[in-house]
């Protein structure tokens, strides 16, 4: 599982890749696609690895005696010439998810990396125990998204997309709907041209001076705010803007690959095979419907599900089970008992009883405080006295 063992969460929460590793995941993304410009390979090994485009920004700011040098550094800036528009850009982008060196935002372009593009959904070897057959379908699932769906966002003022549209459109002839989008756009007047950019989600206009994003297999025609850059299912912004363009929308790597193939909720890999389980709402490889605390086999026992996730009765009863105020032992997920608030009872004779003259509450009223029930006023009077 791609799990902590100790505490159930994701690697992404552990920081457990370094930035190489990272850039390497990126690298291999790139490899066999028009973004090549982006990745270079190691000499040593051949191993192609994502050129990031660190952006170091340097600040006079004025003391009493002398002017010192604030220096910021991005781990990741949009890698286009001007650097007033990546500078720009950046600043549109909410201050705590500004990927500033040793920042909040740093972190979370970090976290994003990981749960975004995971390395399982592009590389076999990252995969465990597949099937030769299942390795091809996997090398044929990725090949065709790189052709098909992979993009970066390009950061340009809106102005200058037109211009790249007319470019494209004397290269290519063929495609009418960039034509024609050029067109609509040309019929407008100088006057009108301020207001003549909206962006493709909020709808909302865009201000000429302001930089914008543009998805090249979106076309021309379609520009994004920066923070409006998201994927159309978790509404992250885009890490690094790479995005995967599917019927009209935006994804994230991980919700594009989730909306072309299952997932199993277990090792968290997508499914090539033919035979899968589906659970609780979910998708499993056969074997990996198991417990997440003991990882037996769950096909015909009984589990109880915690957070999500199937726990066998044994291990639930032992790490996950409610404790009853009364005999102070764990309450079996298969007997009745009484909730209230955060207080449970073994809803039997024995357990739920009064705090004072232990007459038997169920299906009678009660008086509950601090964990204890009363049968009456003075049965808590007595107590509290």
């Amino acid at each position: 599982r791609k799990i902590c063992r100790n505490c159930k969460c994701g690697q992404e929460e552990h920081d457990v890749l370094t930035s190489n590793e990272e850039d390497r995941k990126v690298g291999k993304l790139f490899e066999d696609t028009k973004y090549t410009t982006l990745i270079a390979k190691l000499k040593n090994d051949g191993i192609p690895m994502y050129k990031r485009n660190v952006m170091i920004l340097t600040n006079p700011v004025a003391a009493k005696k002398n002017i010192s040098i604030n220096t910021v550094t991005y781990e990741w800036a949009p890698p286009v010439q001007n650097q007033t528009l990546a500078r720009q850009y950046m600043q549109m982008l909410p201050k705590e998810k500004q990927p500033v060196a040793g920042s909040e935002g740093a972190q979370y372009r970090k976290k994003q990396l990981a749960k975004q593009l995971p390395a399982h959904d592009q590389d076999p070897s990252k995969c465990h125990e597949l099937s030769p057959n299942e390795v091809k379908q996997m090398e044929q699932f990725v090949k065709k998204y790189k052709n098909e769906a992979l993009g970066v966002g390009d950061v340009k003022l809106p102005g200058e997309v037109e211009t790249r549209a007319t470019e494209k459109n004397n290269v290519n002839d063929s495609d009418r709907s960039t034509s024609a989008a050029v067109g609509a756009m040309k019929d407008k007047s100088p006057d009108q041209k301020a207001s003549q950019y909206s962006c493709y989600r909020c709808k909302l206009n865009m201000k000429e001076g302001d930089p914008a994003v543009y998805a090249e297999r979106a076309g021309y025609d379609k520009l994004w705010h920066p923070v409006c850059f998201v994927c159309c299912t978790c509404s992250e912004l885009l890490v690094d803007m790479i995005y995967f363009w599917k019927n009209g929308n935006l994804y994230c790597g991980r919700h594009y690959c989730d909306s072309e193939k299952p997932r199993c909720a277990g090792c968290d890999e997508l499914i090539f095979s033919n035979e899968y389980t589906q659970a609780e709402g979910q998708n499993w490889h056969l074997k990996h419907f198991c417990c997440f605390d003991c990882d037996c086999v769950l096909a015909g026992e009984i589990y109880v599900m915690v957070n999500d996730k199937p726990v066998c009765k044994p291990c639930y009863v032992k790490n996950h089970a409610a404790i009853c105020q009364g005999c102070h032992n764990a309450i079996d997920p298969e007997v009745q008992r009484v909730t209230y608030n955060n207080f449970n009872w073994h809803a039997t004779q024995e357990c739920f009883l009064c705090s004072c003259c232990s007459k038997c509450l169920i299906g009678q009223k009660f008086m509950p405080v601090e964990g204890m029930v009363f049968c009456s006023v003075e049965c808590k009077k007595k107590m509290m006295s």
